[in-house]
């Protein structure tokens, strides 16, 4: 083949994983939003057989060949990045036997079937031998890597290009030493007003709010949509298709708007991907940690702001004017940035949110090495939580049962990045003040361009050209450092309760 012909047919493999992903992606949100009941174990059927076949073509002896005849190519550095990633997961993928990943897809399935019911009814023992199974298929998964001796070092570098458990282990550190008694100083003071929160918000308004203000921010609605689900997420179906999910409760209307504005922030980042790059091994957000930034940048960062108070509450005023007649902005602003320890960890406020990230980090590194039973996780759940966040939850529902993440793939690897995702988005914001002076300013007038310009340019449009270490250093002129983090949770809440 000449140089020609081999990247072309590179390049006609990767779109057809892309499409297969797709698919996958489709199914899976398609169980998440609207499938009935009566057909989850034929779509767990569905899904393992289309793994099956992904998986297949992702470790083809003649993609090998092809991988292999590229790496003599002249390439250009973007396209010798491209080659680089696809090599690597290739070499991990061809280490999973396709039998693993059926079953392993299978079960997922089942087992988040399993879940949907299993929650609202309490029913943990129904759980405990379908998660025993999840277990064992996350140890054997890393057990095909041998190179990494700790299990959770196999998965935070899979989600986390380049990052060690005990990376994470030194970070969460430090958070915990500095958050602890923030937390403990702050729900000390006077709580701000709630009691407007709790009245009656017509969903359909709730929704239709969330949207604007996703548009706002520069969610294309022409290559997405929103739907409702018990767990909300985003996802990328396509090249051009990338939904978002929100849920909603008749009281507290800013439980749907922060959903929303969390997974807005995940698309802007698919959407803001450089064309392309799309359909190729860079076509999308570089790192769990690096994504999950975005998401809490957007959600807290500019959406629980001073700013975005200032521009936005006459929007919300006019919409329930009954609800809010005797609130004033700085009521409805303290209010969405209150503290409490709480038993919810989507429920969590900026402060008490990473301790409950830390929370199920450290229990799953328990799991893998051995040390917990998945029949003793539901206590040890109850004890960590208290050990941490001095609650107790009263019954499952609200204790082992509430995240999906285990009953629905793997132990391991996810959420790590949720803090380590805090962290950066803060890191990233500062860049982006120091860039752009007055951001504050552009979003008490409504203005968001400025800022998603900025992310676009410097975050969203390289994919994962570049490691998520040399993306954090291009962008903001550092490696990942926690102290812009501390210094916006200190300065905000010591304004906020007077400390």
């Amino acid at each position: 083949m000449t140089q020609h012909e081999t990247w072309a047919a590179l390049r006609a493999h990767w779109q057809e994983l892309s499409d297969l992903g797709g698919i996958g992606a489709l199914l899976g949100w398609d169980q998440s939003t609207y499938l009935p009941r009566g057909g989850a174990a034929g779509r767990a059927r569905q899904r393992a057989l289309l793994s099956g076949v992904r998986h297949a073509r992702a470790t083809d002896v003649g993609y090998g060949r092809l991988l292999d005849q590229a790496g003599a190519l002249d390439l250009g550095p973007t396209e010798a990045r491209m080659l680089a990633v696809a090599r690597r997961e290739f070499e991990r993928a061809t280490r999973l036997p396709g039998e693993f990943v059926r079953a392993s897809a299978q079960h997922a399935g089942e087992s988040y079937a399993a879940w949907v019911e299993a929650r609202p009814a309490n029913d943990w023992a129904r759980l405990v031998p379908l998660l025993e199974r999840t277990l064992d298929l996350s140890v054997q998964r890393a057990g095909f890597f041998p190179e990494f001796a700790d299990p959770m070092d196999f998965f935070v570098d899979a989600s986390d290009e380049g990052m060690t458990a005990g990376q994470v282990d030194a970070v969460f550190a430090e958070l915990r030493a500095a958050l602890v008694p923030l937390v403990d100083a702050v729900t000390a003071a006077p709580a701000p007003r709630m009691d407007f929160l709790a009245r009656e918000y017509p969903i359909a308004t709730q929704l239709r709010l969330g949207e604007e203000v996703g548009a706002l921010y520069g969610y294309d609605f022409a290559r997405g949509r929103q739907d409702l689900t018990a767990h909300p997420f985003m996802t990328r179906l396509g090249a051009r298709d990338v939904r978002i999910t929100t849920r909603a409760q008749l009281a507290d209307p800013t439980d749907a708007l922060y959903s929303t504005l969390h997974e807005v922030g995940h698309a802007l980042y698919e959407q803001g991907v450089a064309e392309d790059l799309l359909d190729t091994p860079l076509g999308g957000g570089v790192s769990a940690g690096v994504h999950e930034s975005q998401s809490r940048l957007w959600e807290n960062l500019v959406g629980r702001s001073r700013a975005f108070w200032a521009g936005q509450f006459g929007r919300f005023r006019d919409a329930f004017p009954e609800q809010l007649a005797d609130v004033s902005e700085e009521e409805m602003f303290r209010a969405v940035n209150v503290v409490r320890r709480s038993l919810i960890r989507t429920d969590a406020d900026e402060l008490t949110y990473n301790l409950h990230v830390i929370t199920r980090y450290e229990l799953e590194r328990q799991l893998l090495g051995g040390s917990l039973a998945v029949r003793d996780l539901a206590e040890a759940w109850h004890a960590a939580y208290e050990a941490n966040l001095g609650l107790r939850a009263p019954s499952h529902v609200d204790g082992v049962l509430q995240d999906v993440h285990w009953f629905s793939g793997g132990i391991g690897g996810v959420f790590q990045g949720y803090t380590l995702g805090n962290v950066l988005s803060a890191q990233f914001y500062a860049a982006a003040q120091a860039a752009n002076p007055d951001l504050d300013g552009d979003i008490a007038r409504g203005e968001f361009g400025r800022l998603h310009g900025w992310l676009r340019e410097n975050v969203y449009a390289p994919g994962r050209t570049f490691t998520p270490n040399e993306l954090v250093e291009r962008a903001t002129g550092q490696g990942m450092t926690a102290a812009p983090y501390l210094a916006y949770l200190r300065g905000k809440y010591a304004e906020l309760y007077g400390l």
